[in-house]
């Protein structure tokens, strides 16, 4: 059980989708996350062990060594479609409780910004690491970030610009989230983005990375 288990983490850290997928090379014509994953489940091993000895080791390796710089985006993504792949074959077992998510993470990018590259990474991330997560998309203002907390008010919610001129966006909203749901967490992130901007507007975390956030999201919800 261990191995099998260890080798799903091993194709979600390299990036290795299935069998028909030639990416990594010196894995090609080998099974991936998505056929391991399935054969667990036919072996009788439980779904949230699939989930947390399996897939969230995997992409907990690769947001590692992301932070360090060993690898890049482009790997990350194949990290993270290995993950979504093997991933839809336990959905059913979310609904029935026998998978515990770990938490819920709202994320958008703010009013007026359209870039989604950065947003896209981190929701890959959180959910690969067992939080499901309600992606906004691009140019969210503040009024669908307040009707997706009313939805799911025990989310931790994620915001994010890559310009000077849309960060602004990011006071409104948090100041709008702090005075209707006071207990919710916030984090801001995206390249013009800093830890005393976040002091400044009252946002609860600043992240500059990915694998930070997801690394303060498990502190904080364990």
């Amino acid at each position: 059980m261990e191995e099998l288990l260890d080798k799903i983490a091993h194709c979600v850290e390299v990036g290795k989708i299935n069998l028909k997928t030639p990416f990594p090379p010196a894995m090609k014509g080998q099974p991936g996350a998505e056929e391991l994953t399935l054969q667990a489940l036919k072996e009788g091993i439980a779904p949230a062990e699939i989930l947390t000895q399996g897939l969230i080791k995997g992409m907990e390796k690769i947001g590692v060594k992301f932070k360090n710089n060993q690898v890049f985006v482009p790997q990350v993504l194949m990290s993270a479609k290995a993950m979504g792949t093997a991933i839809k074959h336990l959905k059913p077992y979310f609904s029935d409780g026998s998978v515990a998510m770990k938490g819920q993470f709202i994320i958008g990018t703010v009013e007026g910004d359209l870039h989604d590259i950065g947003k896209n990474l981190v929701a890959m991330m959180v959910e690969g690491n067992g939080y499901e997560v309600i992606d906004l998309g691009v140019d969210v203002n503040t009024e669908k970030f307040l009707e997706a907390i009313k939805q799911h008010p025990d989310a931790y919610v994620g915001m994010s610009a890559l310009l000077t001129t849309t960060m602004t966006n990011m006071e409104q909203i948090n100041s709008a989230i702090k005075a209707a749901y006071p207990g919710v967490v916030t984090f801001i992130g995206g390249a013009p983005v800093t830890a005393e901007f976040a002091q400044k507007i009252g946002a609860d975390y600043y992240t500059d990375g990915p694998q930070e956030l997801v690394e303060i999201l498990n502190r904080i919800s364990a």
